[in-house]
């Protein structure tokens, strides 16, 4: 199956899913402290997710048995929550969260630290995000997806990161996961020509050290050298000129 090109009102529902997205971020974030298990991140957020009549993307798919992914530390992404993880102080956490809305998805991560953290951890964090506005400068009509990739990947390098290579970003529609793949760092070919009405999830994964990573038996990846990793993603719309985001209140 190609890319698929949304209609607005396939835009204004994958927004309202989006909405949902941004406030149970900010819910979860209201929440962080020492001394919180994942587990019960998870119970908040879909408690919330449900109350506003949608349903979280993540739950069942691929097997995953939770509503969020909550990544720490060296975990890149799909951590799994559990009444065993508990928060410290000086850890960071990537929480990823997926909304589905009347048959529409939307996905955005982002990362946070807890309490006090090194200058070093907290550059990670702000490059990883800072990396996401990098891209999409050229999330517009005509351009095509790799130059997003490679804008990216120039940015994080140049701060002295690594970007993983064996995970991507993608589109987001009736499916969570939908054409085109995404990576964060340059590769041959310019990729697709992006056009109006495409709905993509731009997701930068940046490690501390090496960009190599390792999955284990749980399906959570971690960072092969065991260094820090953040994630930042929000869903965007291509439209006739800047790019909206669409995961924000």
């Amino acid at each position: 199956m190609g890319i698929t090109i949304k209609t607005d009102e396939e835009i204004r529902k994958i927004r309202e899913a989006g909405r949902i997205l941004a406030k149970t971020q900010e819910l979860l974030a209201s929440k962080l402290k020492a001394g919180i298990t994942t587990m019960e991140l998870d119970q908040i957020a879909e408690e919330f997710i449900r109350s506003q009549g949608a349903t979280p993307s993540f739950k069942g798919l691929y097997g995953f048995p939770a509503s969020i992914c909550t990544s720490i530390n060296e975990e890149v992404v799909h951590g799994i929550p559990s009444v065993k993880r508990m928060l410290k102080e000086g850890d960071i956490i990537s929480i990823d969260v997926g909304v589905c809305l009347d048959g529409y998805h939307s996905d955005g991560a982002k990362t946070y630290a807890i309490g006090e953290v090194a200058e070093e951890t907290k550059r990670l964090i702000e490059v990883t995000k800072q990396s996401f506005y990098e891209g999409i400068r050229f999330a517009r009509p005509g351009n095509h997806l790799y130059e997003i990739s490679s804008a990216i990947q120039k940015y994080v390098e140049a701060n002295g990161f690594s970007v993983v290579r064996d995970l991507t970003g993608h589109g987001v529609g009736r499916k969570l996961h939908e054409e085109p793949q995404i990576p964060n760092f340059a590769v041959p070919g310019r990729g697709p020509k992006l056009v109006k009405g495409m709905v993509l999830a731009i997701e930068p994964m940046v490690n501390m050290g090496s960009y190599q990573v390792r999955i284990l038996a749980d399906n959570s990846v971690v960072t092969r050298d065991g260094s820090l990793s953040a994630h930042y993603e929000h869903t965007i719309a291509i439209t006739d000129g800047e790019p909206e985001i669409l995961t924000t209140l």
